[in-house]
């Protein structure tokens, strides 16, 4: 089996990188930062005897993009894990808008295309599958990250129900606050976050892949947020919007 994982560099990527290389996975990761590509590879290759292969990529370049697309269509790949994303701290209004579609082009068309690449050859095959990993932020209402990321979820539960019959599976991951880089990269205030509000990156992953060997359409780590994610489902809208508000005071 080989895995292909975006944004794997850090964070909720290089837990997957290395939590799948322990279990024998080989594996293909790819982010922006070569350096630090490299060095994970080469951990991982003398820790667990594996073969990883590093892709380096921009995936707000479409060419960039086309080549992971390209290696993620192969038939050795077996499971893909969309990962890569970042956050913006800007109003829509007065931002640039360069950042925004930015941001979209790596949390939405990048999924998408990768997904498309990926997913015909799985069904075919009857085997493997794909983990988007979105955002409990996609259930509130607080500007484009949480839109994108509705997009995730979404678009993930539709594959899955497509497909429901076929052994290759589609898994959108929803964690809420965790500790990564994410955060500091997007120079985003979290000292007033509770300490209870947040996850721990390897537990997250570890609860991920257990959902998505027993089928499951979308994985919410912890209780906090599995609590959360019910209420902003299924309050009305209009308090959900007050809600995601207040969140950002």
């Amino acid at each position: 089996m080989t895995a292909l994982v975006t944004g794997a560099s850090a964070g909720i990527g290089e837990s997957y990188a290395k939590q799948l290389a322990a279990t024998g996975s080989d594996l293909v990761l790819v982010a922006r930062d070569l350096t630090r590509l490299e060095a994970l590879a080469a951990e991982l290759k003398s820790a667990h005897g594996v073969q990883v292969e590093v892709l380096q990529a921009d995936l707000s370049d479409r060419a960039q993009l086309d080549k992971v697309c390209t290696r993620a269509a192969q038939s050795d790949i077996n499971l893909v894990v969309n990962n890569a994303g970042f956050g913006i701290k800007q109003p829509f209004v007065s931002g640039s808008i360069d950042a925004e579609q930015n941001l979209l082009d790596v949390l939405v068309t990048a999924v998408m295309r990768i997904t498309h690449a990926a997913i015909p050859g799985m069904i075919a095959r009857d085997r493997g599958g794909v983990i988007n990993v979105s955002s409990i932020a996609g259930w509130m209402s607080s500007g484009s990250y949480s839109s994108a990321k509705a997009w995730v979820t979404s678009f993930s539960e539709a594959l899955a129900t497509r497909h429901k019959n076929s052994n290759a599976h589609v898994m959108a991951l929803c964690p809420g606050f965790t500790r990564t880089e994410f955060h500091s990269r997007a120079n985003m205030e979290t000292q007033t976050i509770p300490n209870w509000m947040w996850l721990d990156v390897d537990a997250v992953v570890a609860k991920s892949l257990k959902d998505f060997k027993n089928g499951k359409v979308i994985s919410v780590p912890g209780m906090q947020y599995k609590v959360l994610s019910l209420v902003a489902q299924y309050l009305p809208r209009p308090l959900v919007r007050k809600l995601s508000v207040a969140s950002r005071r």
